[in-house]
């Protein structure tokens, strides 16, 4: 039986993620002038509550899971050693409904793991990405995808994206999503300027749009205006407790979040559920307003789990929520 058509592929890096949770008289929170530090005691043993191993996430990963969990047929084209834990990530991404047939096992690597020092609600992740060597797959004509999801990729990727590109243009009806991890941006949009350029959908938060665009930190509109020039269509920008922006060359909009039933356990994977969400509206016909209602609901899910993918709504639960939401939870207008 044929596969059907990959509504959405998704395209980056995928780990395991160990979370060690801190005990909380057992580390602090220092205010430096680089920002703030996580201090423990130095040269001694120091106990921690408890340890949780979640295989197959990672940007890519975590949207390519939310896709498939709001019912979207979902792929993934990412890299993994020939190891016990490549095997756990391509068994979990199956087990998610996650087409896992563009994950290239490497034979002379290691699988990316990482270590989340988890501590209150917040965390501070020790990275490690592979070297692998990066090919972009060949398709049938029924494996082309109608989007791909671009997401956060190693520093040495980078002609990667050359490929990518090259790919983009000679395919020009697969819609691309771009949320650029911290290589993508240090690269810079110049040498990123044809995935820009051919950009549906740019998401980033509002530090991060204030690096690419060089624009006013302060002003939504200049990092709107600054973005657009760059190529991409539509553009969220998240900001924190401050809700999210999206702007689609013509109108602009403010969205709050979505009030959370109770504090946050953990904040992994906020930013990825919110804009796979976002994204995953557009590919079912929504527009921005419908999509906006959807995302911060699925972001307000997740941070009551551990990890990113424990808290993914389907698309019942999210319509669910929106039923019951507060009078003020809709876009507002800027322009």
């Amino acid at each position: 039986m044929p596969q059907p058509q990959l509504d959405v592929l998704s395209v980056g890096d995928v780990v395991t993620d160990a979370f060690i949770k801190l005990l909380d008289d057992q580390a602090k929170v220092e205010k430096t002038d680089d920002g703030p530090r996580l201090s423990m005691v130095f040269g001694t043993k120091v106990p921690f509550d408890h340890a949780e191993v979640i295989a197959a996430v990672g940007n890519a990963a975590n949207a390519a899971v939310a896709f498939a969990k709001l019912g979207l047929n979902s792929g993934l084209v990412a890299n993994v050693g020939n190891d016990d834990w490549g095997r756990e990530i391509i068994a979990a991404l199956n087990d998610k409904d996650v087409d896992s047939r563009f994950v290239h096992i490497n034979p002379k690597h290691k699988s990316n793991y990482h270590y989340v020092l988890w501590y209150k609600e917040e965390r501070t992740i020790l990275i490690k990405h592979e070297e692998y060597d990066y090919h972009w797959p060949r398709f049938r004509i029924i494996d082309i995808p109608k989007w791909v999801y671009f997401s956060s990729i190693s520093e040495n990727a980078i002609e990667y994206h050359d490929q990518i590109s090259g790919w983009l243009e000679s395919h020009p009806t697969v819609k691309l999503a771009f949320q650029p991890g911290t290589f993508q941006i240090e690269a810079g949009t110049k040498r990123l300027r044809k995935i820009y350029e051919r950009t549906e959908v740019l998401a980033v938060n509002r530090e991060e749009a204030t690096t690419i665009s060089d624009g006013d930190h302060h002003d939504i509109n200049d990092l709107f205006d600054k973005l657009h020039k760059l190529g991409p269509k539509i553009i969220l920008i998240s900001d924190g407790h401050a809700g999210a922006y999206a702007s689609d060359g013509n109108q602009r909009w403010k969205m709050p979040i979505y009030p959370d039933p109770k504090p946050p356990v953990e904040r992994t994977g906020a930013g990825d559920s919110f804009t796979s969400t976002f994204v995953a509206a557009l590919a079912k016909g929504a527009n921005v307003e419908s999509a906006l209602l959807w995302a911060p609901i699925n972001s307000m899910n997740v941070v009551q789990h551990v990890g990113a993918q424990a808290g993914l709504l389907d698309e019942k639960q999210i319509n669910k929520y929106l039923r019951d939401a507060p009078h003020w939870y809709h876009p507002e207008r800027l322009r």
